[in-house]
């Protein structure tokens, strides 16, 4: 079986650290918000409204804006829990995938439009280019990053544009924790506005 934690501390320490915040995502009902933020939209608010959200949007400049705010939206608390390190930033143990037994394939990781995982439309993952994504993702299993470090463009599933989260050392032998980190950069000038919600995929063979 396979769980999603996010680390909702500002201590980049792993899985099952005493006193650390690492919270189980709810598939179902939990979400994943990126922002500016705002005074409504930070940690420990009330999940916001739609409104809400796009009062506290990313604003297209004339440089690249890096996403500076990621949260949790915890449904069975109605709570924004923010993700203190991810994004362009040295830290290790962000976004935690649990696997409870050895797998048949190396699990990946995958952004895609919709649950239907067969497009990558969305603005934000290249508008059909997944060169241009958004999106950066990292495997941190066995270290931790550079700050302002570069990853590898998420959308879909073509080679390079999405996270082999073994770090390309294979299935799983044994029941395994494997970390990983995300970041967001908006491109200069960039032409449209949108609210979109793109849909990560973890996905391995069983045994």
């Amino acid at each position: 079986m396979l769980k999603i934690y996010v680390n909702c501390d500002t201590q980049d320490l792993p899985l099952g650290t005493s006193g650390v915040d690492w919270v189980q995502l709810n598939l179902t009902n939990d979400r994943l918000i990126f922002s500016a933020g705002s005074d409504i939209v930070k940690d420990g608010e009330p999940i916001p409204t739609t409104s809400e959200l796009n009062s506290a949007a990313i604003l297209i400049t004339d440089e690249d804006v890096e996403v500076p705010h990621f949260f949790l939206a915890d449904a069975s608390e109605n709570l924004l829990r923010e993700i203190h390190n991810a994004g362009a930033v040295a830290k290790r143990y962000v976004f935690c995938a649990e696997f409870d037994a050895a797998t048949a394939s190396e699990p990946v990781l995958e952004l895609w439009d919709d649950e239907d995982l067969d497009s990558v439309l969305n603005y934000c993952l290249g508008a059909g280019v997944p060169s241009d994504s958004f999106f950066r993702g990292i495997t941190t299993t066995g270290g931790t990053p550079i700050v302002s470090w570069t990853g590898s463009r998420l959308a879909g599933s073509t080679a390079g544009h999405f996270l082999w989260l073994n770090d390309e050392a294979g299935a799983l032998a044994v029941a395994t924790d494997l970390y990983f980190n995300l970041r967001i950069t908006v491109p200069a000038n960039f032409a449209n506005a949108a609210a979109e919600n793109p849909v990560m995929a973890i996905k391995y063979t069983e045994n």
